[in-house]
């Protein structure tokens, strides 16, 4: 991770095919496009490579919540309950659409917690959201169950976890619906991009006509085409969709090598009996793109963190004090802070976290470290980085 470290030949001859065509657009000109339909070859490698029935692209990760949430009916005041850590598109999602961000702790595992999302359920609640950070995930099983028994739908924020899976399913197909990013730092990028996929058809068919201003796509005439509901833009471009139809083609490679060097690293630290793992739900196996580690303590993780950098060991993140991926450091959200007025529901249902209790999160994050894993490091660079990664966590114990 990331996918742009291999950029090549194979990503070079699918842009070539549409800058050669002329046409940067996914839908209509059939004429000048010599037969290529980038996006539309992507998603049917992404049904096959993620085993669904439907996959749809969009223009980024955050496009992909929004349409998913959209194409379930989600809307003013539905609450969708979402984890502490995350990315910030996670809540953003959930406000275009006038939707309540309810949070909740995580575990050991760094996602949703169960309990915690079961005492979080209302009468109100569409949607748990699970958000499969740095490339593990959460407890599907047990939070399937809960969506079942309440009820409710479950959408898998796969983001970051592109490749991993869970009982023998990709993940991003457990649940009701699965998104995913293709920015520039994912597995694989297409520069800007995402998708979103399910096998509930109605559900596909409102993710195609809402990401594109509400076209129905029937007919080969654009401006003829009806619109059954409003839409907005959240298309991806050809060129964009290029890109991604040559990495999708190389995923499986990418993972190999973050799995080769995820080992060496672990197996490193492994003699340091005071670093621990966090918990892999049964049947679950990561994507290996980040290393992530717990210490006993907060203040042995900000040493070890500290003595990390100054070892030379870039890209370990100490996401306690982060501000995009942290709930502590989420004034904009805590305080409402828009350009806009806040749709009514909003104010008025979602819970005051400048008084919220994430004590439980606090105990895990305060103790983690994650580390990137990249794929252009050679073998003697992935054991360099090991004995500085061993020497340095030792150093502060």
């Amino acid at each position: 991770m990331p996918g742009f470290e291999f950029f090549g030949e194979k990503e070079r001859a699918e842009v070539q095919d549409v800058l050669d065509s002329g046409v940067l657009m996914r839908y209509g000109f059939d004429g000048m496009r010599n037969n290529h339909w980038k996006a539309l070859e992507l998603e049917e490698a992404l049904t096959k490579r993620m085993e669904v029935n439907y996959a749809q692209l969009v223009s980024s990760g955050t496009a992909a919540l929004t349409v998913a949430l959209a194409s379930a009916g989600i809307g003013a005041g539905d609450e969708v309950i979402m984890p502490t850590f995350t990315f910030v598109a996670s809540f953003e999602s959930i406000l275009a659409l006038g939707a309540v961000p309810v949070l909740v702790d995580v575990d050991n595992t760094l996602t949703l917690d169960p309990e915690a999302v079961e005492n979080a359920i209302t009468s109100k609640t569409k949607v748990i959201m699970p958000v499969h950070m740095c490339g593990s995930m959460a407890n599907l099983k047990a939070l399937k169950e809960i969506c079942s028994k309440h009820k409710l739908i479950l959408l898998e924020d796969a983001c970051q976890a592109i490749g991993g899976s869970y009982e023998g399913k990709p993940l991003g197909s457990y649940g009701d619906l699965g998104c995913f990013s293709f920015d520039y730092v994912k597995t694989i990028t297409c520069g800007e991009g995402g998708a979103v996929i399910t096998n509930n058809k109605t559900y596909h068919k409102n993710a195609d006509h809402y990401s594109d201003h509400g076209h129905d796509h029937i007919g080969k005439d654009r401006g003829a085409e009806n619109h059954p509901f409003l839409g907005y833009n959240y298309r991806i471009s050809e060129l964009h969709a290029a890109v991604g139809l040559a990495q999708i083609k190389r995923l499986d490679e990418f993972l190999v090598i973050q799995k080769k060097t995820y080992t060496t690293l672990r197996n490193a630290l492994s003699i340091i009996p005071e670093v621990t793992y966090r918990a892999v739900p049964e049947g679950g196996e990561e994507n290996y793109s980040f290393l992530t580690i717990f210490l006993p303590t907060e203040d042995l993780a900000r040493s070890a963190h500290k003595a990390l950098g100054k070892a030379g060991v870039d890209a370990c993140f100490y996401w306690y004090d982060n501000n995009w991926h942290y709930y502590k450091k989420w004034s904009h959200l805590t305080n409402l802070t828009s350009l806009g007025k806040i749709p009514n529901e909003v104010k008025e249902q979602m819970p005051d976290y400048n008084k919220a209790d994430f004590s439980k999160s606090d105990h895990w994050l305060g103790r983690t470290i994650s580390c990137l894993i990249k794929l252009s490091w050679t073998d003697e660079e992935v054991q360099n980085r090991a004995d500085k990664m061993v020497n340095a966590i030792k150093s502060i114990l």
